[in-house]
C-alpha cells in the first residue's frame, strides 16, 4: 500500500453563535480547532448557513481547510449537509433533501440517528444517504452510538464521528479522518475551500 496522499482530521458537526443553540464565534472555534491540530471543522448551525460560509472563508487564515455546511431540519429529522454553499429548504422530506444536498455538490450525513429527543431520523424513515454519524460525543451513554454503528455497518453506510459541539471545550472531542489518496499533504493549505 502506498503512503501517498493525505489524511484530514475533520470535526464535521459543530455549532456556532449563528445557531439558536450555539454560543461561540467562528473565529474562536477555528482558533481552537487549529490549537488541537484538527485540519478543519464544519460549522453546521441549525437551518442557517451564513456563519458556516464565513468560517469556511476564514479557515485558511488558521491553517485549516474550509468546508461549509448546515444542519437541516427535514420532515423526518435532522440532516447534515456538508460541503454546500447554500441551505437546502427546511421541512422537506428526507429523501428530497438528500437529493438537494447532492445536487448542491455536498454530502448528506444523518446525525444522531434514532434519537427522537434530538430530532434524529428514525430507523423506519432512514433512506439513502452518504453517511451515518456513528459517534456523537454529546451522548451521555454509548447505547445510541453503538446502535447507530451497528445500523451503518449492517447497511454499509460510511461511518462518521463528530463532536456536535455547542461550546468550545467540546470541539474536536470526536472527528472523522478523511483519506485523500490523490492529494499531497503540502497542497492542502493552498485551498481556501474543499471543492
Amino acid at each position: 500500500m502506498s503512503d501517498a496522499g493525505a489524511t484530514l482530521r475533520i470535526d464535521p458537526h459543530v455549532h456556532s453563535e449563528g445557531s439558536y443553540d450555539g454560543r461561540e464565534p467562528v473565529e474562536l472555534i477555528l482558533e481552537h480547532a487549529a490549537d488541537i491540530e484538527l485540519d478543519g471543522v464544519v460549522i453546521t448551525d441549525h437551518d442557517t448557513i451564513e456563519e458556516s460560509r464565513r468560517a469556511a472563508a476564514l479557515a485558511p487564515e488558521y491553517g485549516l481547510v474550509g468546508i461549509p455546511g448546515v444542519e437541516v431540519s427535514t420532515r423526518a429529522g435532522h440532516l447534515l449537509a456538508i460541503g454546500v454553499d447554500e441551505r437546502p429548504p427546511r421541512g422537506r422530506p428526507l429523501a428530497e433533501t438528500v437529493d438537494t444536498v447532492r445536487a448542491l455538490g455536498g454530502a448528506a450525513v444523518v446525525p444522531h440517528p434514532f434519537q427522537r429527543s434530538r430530532h434524529g431520523v428514525r430507523k423506519g424513515h432512514l433512506t439513502e444517504c452518504d453517511g451515518i454519524e456513528v459517534y456523537n460525543s454529546m451522548l451521555f451513554t454509548g447505547y445510541r452510538n453503538r446502535r447507530a454503528h451497528a445500523f451503518a455497518r449492517k447497511r454499509r453506510y460510511p461511518k462518521v464521528g463528530a463532536s456536535d459541539a455547542h461550546l468550545i471545550p467540546y470541539v474536536g472531542r470526536a472527528y472523522t479522518e478523511v483519506r485523500l489518496p490523490d492529494v499531497e499533504p503540502d497542497t492542502l493549505r493552498a485551498y481556501d475551500h474543499w471543492r
